[in-house]
């Protein structure tokens, strides 16, 4: 069910003022956040002058090509900062700044090649890529944030760093196949069969000073060497040693690999060591020194060794208490498919604080546009307790409907429904946004969803930009609810989504039973239709009833509340004022509606 027109005409006056006081934000519990991730090249460029990064050449020197969806366009931080009011506005309280580090311009073989726009090809850990801007330009944004009460979460890599080590065996900008453990041991040089090195050296798993002392040949595996033009490429200085890399070759996504092999031919660093592990504690608590930010997002994290985690995850935590930051979000993007249990695990044998909620999207995308049983919806928060502090670490999962990875959703709805109206369509990415946006964990919404972005695939394809697009195969795309296209700028605070999302996030945010109160599945199906919970004011147990159609019918059905509540109030879509009997409210809702209905206070 659309929102009231009220609600609507009244958005923009007011959504500026549901963030708390600026002075207050630190207080705020991860749950009490809605997050807008943005990859800062794509979306606003506020400073022409370092679209080339001080550089000079063409696109593959410079990595600027604002025509090519593979290449810097030419956002920036300061672009960032000149749009925080656009952003605040849609009701976000925390930004998750996509990699801001300096990164190598360009990689790839020859006529493969593209550019570290998007912020995961790092050379530099210490410093801001010129083509964003410079340090005092992520200060500014920061400190304008911060001035307005709102969050700055960064997007760090630990796994891997640029493209800079090469393999003998294998020709320049060519995949390696992953040579494993037991085939390519640490005691041999390339193989059973090779020469005798590393004398005394344990392995990875003993992880000592004095065991990785005794690591001092790389040629394990292959022959790593780093071309002369690259020797001092990466800074601090000891990333440039090819000693604290696996050099196993690629990885296969699969078994040892997964946390030993080059992610696409990106150096994989041995985070097993502890010269790593200490090395990387005073990189990104640099940055929480130097910043005041309030979080990170953790790249690849299921990339990495889970000790290493357990001592990463604890030096960032005291080193923002350290500095003032009591809650400091850490997530960490662990891919899965359905099942929430490989989610859960890395809570436990990696104590990750969060993940991203991956389970969540595949879920909605599952029922909002796969027409698949709703009762999907409940076994995934039927999952929540295998996690690690149960449904009290389900609550702060940064959950969301695409990515700049997989996609976006409006896309995943058109092609599971081809013969969709425009309209159909509409109304499912707006159904999801709703679920999004009240159910339990951390509602997080990628830039360009609210403008009704829908790309044409993954990756590169999903990465539009929200200025005037020069791309070709950005500006052919049909957005969802308007007639404009990515050639032009997309900051339309009118968009249906965008009006819809800013709506349902006031809502939230004034609402402490959808920022922090427990959930009670109250009815599921086993086609398409109804999905119902309960969420429980944590402090005064008052219920709020969330409930959601995903089939193309209206549907009409009595469902479960607590038995005290009589009378009720609609926050959004169509609620009857009172109970059909003593635990049982009557509802009805519309093709791919939805309702959040309040039981009045006893």
């Amino acid at each position: 069910m659309r929102l009231f027109a009220l609600l609507a005409s009244t958005l923009l006056a007011t959504a500026t003022a549901t963030a708390a006081p600026a002075q207050d934000y630190r207080q705020r519990l991860p749950q009490d956040e809605v997050i807008y991730f943005v990859l800062p090249d794509r979306f606003e460029n506020g400073d022409p002058a370092n679209d080339r990064g001080g550089l000079t050449g063409g696109p593959l020197r410079t990595g600027f090509d604002p025509t090519h969806k593979g290449f810097f366009h030419g956002g920036d931080l300061k672009g960032l900062t000149q749009r925080l009011d656009y952003i605040q506005s849609l009701g976000a309280t925390a930004i998750w700044l996509g990699p801001i580090f300096k990164n190598k311009p360009v990689q790839g073989a020859k006529g493969r090649e593209s550019a570290g726009y998007h912020g995961y090809w790092i050379t530099d850990f210490t410093t801001v890529d010129p083509h964003l801007g410079t340090e005092a330009d992520l200060r500014a944004f920061i400190d304008a944030a911060h001035g307005r009460g709102m969050k700055v979460y960064m997007d760090i890599i630990v796994n891997h760093t640029a493209d800079v080590i090469q393999y003998r065996e294998c020709a320049e900008g060519s995949p390696c196949p992953y040579r494993d453990r037991g085939n390519y041991p640490y005691s041999r040089k390339g193989g059973l069969n090779g020469a005798a090195i590393n004398p005394g050296f344990a392995g990875d798993g003993v992880q000592t000073p004095q065991n990785f002392a005794k690591l001092t040949d790389p040629t394990y595996a292959y022959t790593p060497y780093v071309p002369p033009a690259e020797r001092n490429a990466k800074t601090p200085a000891w990333l440039n040693d090819p000693i604290y890399y696996h050099n196993r070759g690629n990885t296969t996504f699969a078994d040892e690999s997964s946390t030993t092999g080059d992610f696409s031919g990106l150096d994989d660093l041995m985070t097993e060591n502890p010269r790593v592990i200490a090395g990387m504690i005073d990189i990104f608590g640099g940055w929480i020194d130097r910043f005041g930010v309030d979080g990170f997002r953790v790249d690849t994290a299921k990339h990495v060794n889970p000790e290493f985690w357990r001592s990463f995850v604890p030096a960032m935590q005291a080193r923002a208490r350290a500095n003032g930051i009591p809650n400091f979000h850490i997530f960490g993007e662990v891919t899965s498919g359905m099942e929430p249990g490989y989610l859960a695990r890395w809570t436990k044998i990696a104590d990750y604080p969060a993940v991203l909620d991956f389970a969540f999207m595949n879920a909605v995308i599952d029922t909002v546009a796969g027409n698949k049983p709703t009762s999907e919806l409940a076994s995934l928060f039927e999952g929540d307790v295998l996690y690690a502090r149960g449904e009290d670490t389900a609550m702060i999962l940064p959950t969301f409907l695409g990515n700049h990875d997989h996609g976006r959703f409006a896309r995943d709805v058109r092609e599971a429904n081809p013969n969709a109206s425009d309209d159909e369509v509409l109304k499912r990415v707006q159904l999801g946004h709703a679920m999004l946006m009240t159910l339990r964990g951390v509602p997080t919404i990628y830039s360009g969803d609210e403008q009704g972005f829908a790309g044409d695939g993954n990756d590169q394809d999903a990465r539009e930009d929200m200025f005037a697009s020069k791309v070709a195969v950005y500006n052919d795309n049909k957005l969802v609810g308007t007639t404009a296209t990515t050639a032009t700028a997309n900051f339309d605070t009118s968009h249906p989504l965008y009006r819809e999302i800013a709506t349902l996030a006031k809502l939230r945010l004034s609402h402490p039973a959808l920022t922090r109160g427990r959930q009670i599945i109250r009815a599921r199906d086993d086609k398409p239709g109804l999905f119902a919970v309960s969420r429980i004011d944590p402090d005064t147990g008052r219920e709020i009833l969330l409930a959601f159609n995903t089939s193309d019918k209206p549907v009409t059905q009595g469902i479960e509340v607590d038995t005290a509540a009589a009378r009720f109030t609609a926050l959004a879509g169509p609620c009857p004022t009172q109970a059909a009997a003593p635990g049982s409210l009557l509802l009805t809702l519309p093709a791919f509606g939805y309702a959040v209905c309040a039981a009045e206070p006893r």
